[in-house]
């Protein structure tokens, strides 16, 4: 059974989104969403849930190489419970410890330090989170 998901790359300055397909384990970056202090625009995110209508949502989670949880982990984990809170979505959480690096070298490899513009590091970052995601929970 092929499903839509979207994912998250939660900041507190800039929010990546990616939005992916079962079927083909594949995801494609969507624009970033602004955040004021880790805080989007709801009615932004509503409008994207609305319009990919996905069946779960994954949100990055950010910790130290080592696991261990840092600052911004209970922030992507609040944020991760305020989408399931609001929108009734399934909402997994996925561990993000080399999405940002992967990211970087990935926007590198196709326009060098022109292409690093941050919003579309936070999309192609929350693509990479939800590949890996599709990686662990499809057969």
């Amino acid at each position: 059974m092929s499903f839509t998901a979207l994912s998250f790359d939660f900041g507190t300055k800039s929010i990546g989104c990616a939005v992916g397909q079962s079927i083909t384990g594949t995801a494609q970056a969507l624009p970033a969403f602004k955040a004021r202090d880790g805080i989007p625009d709801w009615n932004e995110i509503e409008k994207c849930l609305e319009e990919w209508k996905p069946q779960v949502i994954v949100v990055g989670l950010p910790l130290n190489m080592d696991g261990t949880e840092q600052p911004l982990t209970l922030r992507a984990k609040k944020f991760a419970n305020r989408l399931n809170g609001r929108f009734g979505i399934p909402v997994e959480l996925q561990d993000e410890r080399l999405t940002t690096t992967e990211a970087r070298s990935e926007i590198f490899g196709r326009g060098g330090y022109k292409a690093l513009n941050k919003s579309k590091v936070d999309g192609i970052s929350a693509a990479l989170i939800l590949e890996s995601w599709f990686e662990e929970h499809i057969e």
